[in-house]
């Protein structure tokens, strides 16, 4: 069966599947997975902080998630030394607004699922280590390890959430609508607002959450306003 080329063409949470598991990103997210859960039970036996770590990790994400997508994918082109630049992330992210149904631009690049892999996961969870370290006793090593696990997870929570979105697949699920009537809203009403993909919260607390009927629709929610720079 040839693959799918349009979000349209998606109907059935099989297809979505069949389809996603076609891309390259989601084997790149399951391959640091399973690498960090091998590292884990090398480490040693759970304890109560691992869940510690995990609750951490649970509530760092949503804020993640939210920051990358406002001040990394939506950068604007800017000016260094006189000429012109555009990150590779964000000319790709304004590709998936100007055709948010082409299945072909949603998921992350090789190289943006590598980045948040072996740099931005690695360099969160070495904060927490840092302030962990303050505290009197042995590094928990396991407990570290387990966030690095609990965020590969979401990550890979967020390619697959992100991907369902725009299929035309609606799981009957009361939390899936809700957010993705709040991406569609991003894409299509206005893409200053709105910008968590798998938790609403981060909107909610940043304020980018507001009622959409008092947000106008914006003229460049689908170019992302490039401009000159």
């Amino acid at each position: 069966m040839e693959p799918a080329r349009h979000g349209r063409d998606v109907k059935t949470l099989r297809a979505a599947w069949r389809e996603f598991r076609r891309k390259r990103s989601p084997w790149i997210i399951a391959t640091g997975i399973a690498a960090v859960a091998a590292v884990r039970v090398a480490v040693g036996g759970p304890s109560w902080r691992d869940a510690v770590a995990v609750g951490a990790m649970l509530v760092i994400y949503p804020f993640g998630e939210w920051a990358i997508h406002v001040y990394l994918l939506h950068l604007k082109p800017f000016r260094l030394r006189g000429r012109r630049v555009e990150l590779p992330t964000a000319r790709a992210h304004r590709q998936h607004h100007e055709q948010p149904n082409d299945l072909g631009l949603i998921l992350l690049a090789p190289l943006e699922a590598a980045a948040l892999l072996l740099l931005a996961v690695p360099f969160t969870v070495a904060l927490g280590g840092l302030l962990v370290a303050l505290l009197p006793g042995p590094e928990p090593w396991g407990p570290l390890v387990t966030a690095a696990l609990t965020a590969y997870v979401l990550v890979g929570l967020y390619e697959w959430t992100h991907f369902l979105i725009h299929t035309a697949h609606r799981p009957r699920s009361s939390y899936f609508r809700a957010v993705s009537r709040n991406h569609r809203l991003h894409h299509f009403k206005n893409e200053r607002y709105w910008h968590a993909i798998t938790n609403p919260i981060s909107d909610r607390v940043l304020g980018t959450n507001p009622d959409q009927s008092d947000v106008p629709r914006s003229r460049t929610a689908r170019t992302l306003d490039p401009g000159p720079a």
